[in-house]
């Protein structure tokens, strides 16, 4: 059955920027945290929201996605490698974050965390799509492969 070709590089640029979106939510929450706005007032509810939301963006790539550009492209092995270890040290920053709102640690603290996954996330982004955006293009994936963007870039998608 002939598919249509999906932009699966569009996907990927899509879900970064929400999740970057996300993140700039969970450091609106963490400095108004005083504020009279219920909502804005706990960082707990944006911080996990931004937290599973990136956390189950790297399970999808680390499970669909990556395993299927090296059984297409094995010469990129070593790129996944890169971005899987980067999703390693991403998940750790993350734990600590969350303990350090379960903790209702300072704003202070609690921003240094986000600051430090935010730089990590950033370059990896950057890294993420120099390396495989022309790839996903050039890849060829067709709707009917039964892929969903969310098997491959998981629930934000």
């Amino acid at each position: 059955m002939g598919g249509r070709l999906r932009a699966w590089s569009e996907e990927m640029r899509r879900v970064h920027r929400r999740l970057v979106e996300a993140l700039d939510l969970a450091r609106e929450s963490i400095e108004d945290e005083h504020t009279v706005d219920p909502l804005a007032a706990t960082p707990l509810l944006y911080c996990w929201g931004f937290c599973t939301a990136l956390t189950g963006h790297h399970r999808s790539e680390d499970g669909a996605l990556f395993p299927l550009l090296v059984d297409r492209r094995p010469d990129l092995a070593p790129v996944v490698a890169q971005l899987v270890q980067d999703h390693h040290m991403i998940e750790h920053l993350i734990g600590e974050l969350q303990r350090a709102v379960e903790q209702e640690a300072s704003t202070e603290v609690k921003l240094r965390h986000l600051d430090g996954i935010e730089a990590v996330v950033q370059t990896h982004f950057r890294y993420e799509e120099r390396r495989l955006l022309d790839v996903l293009d050039a890849l060829g994936v067709l709707d009917d492969d039964e892929l969903t963007a969310a098997d491959l870039f998981g629930p934000i998608a």
